[in-house]
């Protein structure tokens, strides 16, 4: 088998006999007002992290998830777009698909504000989704795009691009690996199934989604996800694997190359009462401005005595300037 046949049979044994603690062991799902998740869904957490930023989810959007899992996502992001078809979800297991459906149907039964209509299950896959060009304006995927192949992450990614609208948002949570995963443990395809072998570096993630064209990245959360051991994985050293969850948006990449938010700042202390670098970015004196990491590189060399950079905190909800 292939390994993406590998995952498919994974993830057919996980829709059929729910696996707790599968992937997202230490990250409950968001609650909200008036929102009840089935005990079931819990169970079917396979994620890493969260797609669920509200600030995204403005003005009622067209949703398209890849990869239903047990729909818990599906019906959190329904939660913010309530109209009929909404939320598309794509899904090439059969089993999984089923499952969602099931899920989502006691879900409508225990939350009343919930039509099972808000979310459509179509069959489908990352490099095929089943949808129109420039048609959606929010695109999800949780602890899945880790799994591929750089050359099938690649083709994921310009499928995404190709279904968003202009301006619109590819929301992503997946393992990214502190150093380079060893070829032994990557060519082993049920570990890759299982989202322990498959995650690039964060510099090479990052690259993946500039190399398709998204102009803008934001990083919302970067924390520990697994530690894979020596005494388990064949290392000689502990390999910790983190959660990385992004929002990167289909705009134009500037001249001077993309940018990506990190949570870094830049803070003015000179003795004018603000720093115009004449490059767009007025910054007053003694009030950190949000800045993207090129920024924040150009007015360290530019200005070394007068403004102070700080380290990427890796939590960035929008404002300031690019």
């Amino acid at each position: 088998m292939s390994y993406l046949e590998t995952t498919a049979e994974f993830y057919t044994e996980a829709a059929t006999k729910p696996q707790v603690g599968l992937c997202c062991i230490s990250t409950p799902p968001l609650q909200y007002p008036d929102l009840k998740i089935p005990e079931i869904m819990q169970q079917m957490n396979y994620g890493c992290g969260t797609t669920i930023h509200p600030t995204e989810l403005r003005n009622n959007p067209t949703v398209l998830y890849i990869g239903v899992g047990g729909g818990l996502e599906a019906l959190q992001f329904a939660y913010f777009c309530r109209r009929q078809r909404s939320i598309i979800a794509v899904d090439p297991v059969a089993a999984m698909r089923e499952a969602a459906d099931q899920n989502l149907k006691l879900a409508a039964k225990e939350n009343a504000w919930f039509d099972r209509n808000f979310v459509e299950i179509l069959e489908g896959d990352a490099f095929n989704l089943p949808v129109a060009d420039a048609s959606v304006d929010v695109v999800a995927q949780n602890c899945l795009f880790n799994i591929f192949e750089p050359q099938d992450l690649t083709r994921a990614l310009k499928e995404v691009y190709r279904v968003l609208k202009p301006k619109g948002r590819l929301i992503m949570s997946d393992p990214i690996a502190t150093r380079p995963i060893p070829a032994n443990l990557q060519a082993d395809e049920r570990l890759r199934a299982m989202c322990l072998s498959g995650a690039m570096t964060y510099a090479d993630y990052i690259q993946h989604l500039i190399d398709v064209g998204f102009g803008q990245i934001e990083v919302r959360a970067r924390r520990p996800y697994r530690l894979l051991d020596t005494h388990s994985f064949e290392l000689e050293t502990p390999l910790l694997l983190e959660s990385l969850d992004t929002v990167s948006f289909k705009v134009p990449i500037p001249n001077d190359g993309a940018c990506v938010f990190t949570g870094k700042t830049a803070i003015y202390s000179g003795i004018e009462e603000y720093l115009d670098d004449h490059a767009g970015h007025n910054l007053q004196r003694g009030n950190p401005l949000s800045v993207c990491d090129k920024t924040a590189a150009k007015l360290a060399h530019k200005f070394p005595q007068e403004v102070i950079v700080t380290d990427s905190n890796w939590h960035y909800n929008g404002g300031g300037c690019c």
